[in-house]
């Protein structure tokens, strides 16, 4: 399909919360953003059926720095009214925070700061008039003005993120480390009848992250790196 050049995207925060899946309970970040989380920013901004966002580099500019504290939450999920309630009326199920409350620990990036390669390709949904040219200055004019369809965020919604287009002007490089970060959530696969998550290995080299282009590539990487493991792995 089409593919739009890319585009450089600066994202930062003060807090990120890129949740480990293997640690329910307390919410535990990634040192590192997921590409998932990152495309999610990026689509807050400008997202169309007719447009898939894929992220090819990260870059972390600020030191890599966690964050602790506690939050209040619940246990479960307010219920949801039946059919029947909804069409004929009656008191709907409730939840009180208070019965339900818990406080769990959540361990926070503080001072994000990423300079982040994307760009998009056009779906089988795309119609005859749609087209990259159309949709790369839509995203460009929305990401100058500051637009946005909801605010865009940094793993959780209280992690606000600040989307803005790449100056030249301003400060920021990558940092001067490498390290192997392991296997690190890629995104979710929804093709098959339940929802697979799809994981990644992910090696930064002086602050920069080369992000898997397909879930292919993604699986492949964790092959490679459960051989240089010398075990297996389910992909």
């Amino acid at each position: 399909m089409p593919t739009s050049p890319s585009f450089q995207v600066r994202i930062s925060g003060d807090l990120a919360v890129f949740s480990r899946p293997e640690l329910k309970a307390e919410r535990m970040s990634y040192p590192i953003p997921t590409p998932s989380a990152l495309r999610g920013a990026i689509e807050a901004i400008f997202w169309k059926p007719a447009i898939r966002w894929q992220v090819t580099q990260i870059q972390i500019l600020n030191p890599i720095r966690f964050k602790t504290f506690l939050r209040n939450e619940v246990n479960k999920k307010a219920p949801a009214p039946s059919a029947a309630t909804v069409d004929d009326g009656g008191e709907a199920p409730q939840l009180l925070a208070e019965d339900e409350r818990a406080q769990r620990n959540t361990v926070a990036l503080r001072d994000v700061d990423y300079l982040v390669t994307v760009k998009f390709e056009l779906t089988k949904r795309a119609g005859p008039e749609e087209n990259v040219k159309k949709f790369e200055e839509i995203f460009l004019r929305r990401l100058g003005k500051g637009q946005h369809f909801h605010q865009p965020y940094l793993g959780c919604r209280e992690c606000i993120a600040d989307v803005r287009p790449s100056d030249p002007s301003e400060p920021g490089e990558p940092i001067s480390e490498s390290t192997d970060f392991g296997l690190v959530l890629w995104d979710i696969d929804f093709s098959g009848k339940k929802n697979r998550p799809v994981f990644f290995h992910a090696l930064m080299e002086n602050g920069s992250i080369q992000i898997p282009a397909s879930i292919e590539e993604a699986k492949a990487s964790v092959l490679q790196f459960a051989t240089n493991q010398g075990g297996g792995a389910h992909v």
